[in-house]
């Protein structure tokens, strides 16, 4: 894939939250999952190890900094991150609030459901995400 035909290099991604010289951060926009964020390298590089040294430091910083800010605003029973990028070989990043309340928990979210959706923990999630989506905004990012 090239940059020409890249869906990362040629959109966003998805609604941008944040972004930075390096990066961007993106709500997923996943209904069963409120908590489902996404950093995008914005160079169109495949894989962490194609960075130099300083901007993979720059790039898991980032992670581990949202994490922290998820963990703190939506309080997940458990985070899940990932770079997975098989469909789509542009560096990115997976940040998934989990909680023991939603439709495939403990299993991964491509498993099949156990439950059905908790409609008001799912709303109560939602209303969080301005305020986690502020807090992220006024962090001095690199």
């Amino acid at each position: 894939m090239t940059t020409a035909d890249c869906p990362l290099c040629i959109g966003d991604g998805g609604r941008v939250v944040l972004r930075t010289a390096s990066w961007r951060l993106i709500h997923a926009g996943e209904a069963a999952w409120p908590g489902f964020y996404r950093l995008v390298w914005n160079t169109h590089v495949a894989e962490l190890s194609d960075l130099r040294a300083v901007d993979r430091a720059a790039c898991l910083d980032a992670v581990c900094a949202i994490e922290s800010a998820m963990r703190r605003h939506l309080s997940p029973t458990k985070m899940n991150l990932a770079s997975l990028g098989n469909q789509v070989p542009h560096l990115h990043w997976h940040l998934v609030a989990r909680f023991d309340w939603d439709t495939h928990f403990p299993a991964p979210l491509w498993a099949a459901p156990v439950r059905q959706p908790a409609m008001a923990r799912l709303a109560d999630l939602q209303a969080r995400l301005p305020a986690l989506e502020d807090d992220l905004r006024s962090r001095a990012f690199a």
